[in-house]
């Protein structure tokens, strides 16, 4: 079996036998946390700037230490750095190809802090930078959708409960609930930034470092608003990954809904929504198929966003206190986390720019299905019934027209007399959909001026 010499590990000189060459692949992070490289060189810079004001090391050493951690970033920037497998992790990769580079002063780079409080750091950085991406293609995908809602106002829909007809909504207010929804997510996310924006570096493996570090200097380079207040929490720590991994589960699942509904809505069962060529796939055996592979992988994508929360969670769940490698576990998770929700939303945004909507056939969808019982109701009461003997009565209208094949506006005033002597001439406005939408001129409701309201509030948020 083939064997690695301990010497080639930073932390080899305690070890004789050397590392099973299998068990060293096993324990290796390099292949996905690579990319972190951004975020480790960048601490490192502000570690060793510091270093060199608090004399540590020599200001001269920290110049030639920083300098050569900048060429060492851009070239692995331009692709012309090759990730060497060999190296366990970026933290050991960054910091051979330093000595690689200056010599022995590239050794001094990590006084006085650990792989721990490093990669704590380094996934600190990458995840406020993934808040601020993700949160700006919410704000987009907003937008998008507050402009379809301005380009429809006027068109009506069916709302659905159950998935059956319900009641007459303006299209519009369906779309603003959708922008709701993302507005509850970017919240998450952005609030969850201020528990992200704590620096973690000089905890040291878990103790602290006997060296006078300058915490609060590196947290300001870096962008950090405080430091961690207890070492072996900073260490161990990986709420923000959970939270962010949380947030992005709830997104998904919004995102689901809204693919759902297109699946739905763009099938011949429904024909409410066309959506565009250029978003569909084909049948390889059926020629006539349009098939909404978008809307579709974005609802499949939802679950595995749910497992990476689940994974994470479960692995937490039984660590003790301070640092364990299971915590290693957290980095391919998030990253397949990010990339998820990033493509998703730039994907729905792009197929909601260019979706049509039949408003002949949502208009007849409206006018059957007895839509409008509600209001029949309603206008029960106004004319002196208690609202639960309304219903009653409105329910055995229906019963009756749908025995009669009708709808309720097609009944005669007679007929319709037989069931409540109260009934005039009057009931036929109570009965027309469009009526039913502008009555509905409540707060939250789908009344064409709140829902105008509504619009004009979305664009002052997104404008702020």
């Amino acid at each position: 079996m083939r064997k690695k010499k301990m010497s080639q590990k930073t932390w080899g000189g305690r070890f004789k036998e050397t590392i099973d060459e299998v068990v060293d692949r096993f324990n290796a992070s390099l292949p996905f946390d690579q990319r972190l490289y951004a975020q480790d060189i960048e601490g490192s810079i502000a570690h060793c700037r510091m270093l060199g004001e608090q004399g540590i090391i020599s200001k001269e050493e920290g110049s030639l230490i920083i300098d050569a951690l900048g060429e060492i970033k851009r070239e692995m920037e331009r692709g012309d750095y090759a990730f060497d497998k060999g190296h366990e992790d970026i933290h050991t990769l960054v910091e051979k190809a330093l000595i690689e580079k200056v010599g022995a002063v590239g050794e001094k780079l990590h006084t006085g802090r650990s792989r721990n409080d490093q990669v704590a750091l380094d996934v600190r950085m990458f995840v406020k930078d993934a808040i601020h991406r993700v949160a700006s293609l919410i704000k987009e995908m907003q937008g998008v959708l507050v402009i379809l809602a301005e380009k429809h106002i006027d068109l009506i829909a069916p709302g659905y409960t159950h998935l059956q007809r319900a009641q007459p909504i303006l299209l519009s207010h369906h779309l603003l609930a959708y922008y709701e929804m993302l507005k509850r997510d970017r919240q998450r996310f952005l609030e969850s930034h201020k528990r992200v924006n704590i620096m973690p570096l000089g905890s040291a493996a878990l103790a602290g470092s006997t060296f006078p570090l300058d915490r609060e200097m590196v947290a300001k380079e870096l962008g950090f608003e405080e430091i961690s207040n207890n070492s072996m929490d900073a260490v161990s720590d990986r709420d923000f990954v959970l939270e962010f991994l949380f947030a992005s589960a709830v997104l998904m699942m919004h995102l689901s809904r809204l693919g759902e509904e297109m699946v739905i809505w763009s099938s011949k069962e429904f024909d409410f929504v066309i959506l565009p060529d250029a978003f569909c796939t084909g049948s390889s055996i059926m020629p006539q198929k349009k098939n909404p592979d978008v809307p579709e992988l974005v609802r499949g994508k939802t679950g595995r966003v749910y497992g990476h929360l689940m994974a994470l969670l479960t692995t937490m769940k039984g660590l003790p206190l301070t640092y364990n490698k299971d915590l290693q576990e957290d980095k391919e998770p998030l990253f397949d986390t990010v990339d998820t929700v990033e493509q998703c939303l730039m994907v729905m945004a792009r197929v909601l720019k260019e979706v049509s909507f039949d408003k002949e056939v949502m208009r007849k969808a409206v006018d059957k299905g007895y839509l409008v019982a509600t209001d029949l109701a309603d206008y029960l009461v106004r004319k002196g019934m208690t609202f639960r003997k309304a219903h009653e009565t409105a329910g055995k209208m229906v019963l009756h027209a749908i025995d009669q094949n009708k709808e309720l506006g097609q009944l005669t005033l007679k007929e319709m007399k037989g069931f409540a002597r109260q009934i005039e001439k009057d009931v036929y406005q109570w009965l027309e959909p469009s009526f039913c939408v502008t009555r509905r001129n409540i707060p939250g409701g789908t009344g064409p001026d709140m829902v105008r309201k509504s619009i004009v509030k979305a664009w002052e948020e997104l404008g702020s």
